[in-house]
């Protein structure tokens, strides 16, 4: 019984392990760059969940130190990485999109299986 009330106070962390789990699935079962890229996206969006997840203080509030109040304060550090991750992140798919364009205009096709099987004529 201690195991699912565990469980249920921080199913956050299951969600996050679910979206990576289903991230990683997409990416290594289907030949779809394009599905590939997105199944990238929910990966680092279940790593981004699973850092503020661990980052969450209850009943934190904002590091604005005030003197002589008693506050828990949150960690600012895990939200300050993730923004710089989610930067990052979207700089990746851009970049990963313009190459997939790219592919696309000169084989005629995103599926990588086909791609590979037009080069091996070549």
């Amino acid at each position: 019984m201690d195991f699912l009330s565990g469980l249920m106070e921080n199913y956050y962390y299951m969600v996050a392990i679910i979206l990576f789990v289903i991230g990683m699935h997409t990416m290594l079962t289907h030949s779809n760059m394009i599905k590939k890229i997105i199944a990238m996206n929910i990966m680092d969006t279940s790593v981004f969940l699973l850092f503020v997840a661990i980052g969450y203080s209850y009943g934190g509030k904002a590091p604005i130190i005030t003197e002589g109040a008693d506050i828990v304060y949150a960690n600012p550090l895990p939200g300050s990485l993730i923004l710089t991750g989610i930067v990052v992140a979207v700089s990746v798919t851009a970049y990963a999109l313009s190459l997939v364009v790219k592919i696309y205009r000169y084989y005629g096709t995103c599926d990588y299986d086909e791609i590979c099987e037009i080069r091996s004529k070549e």
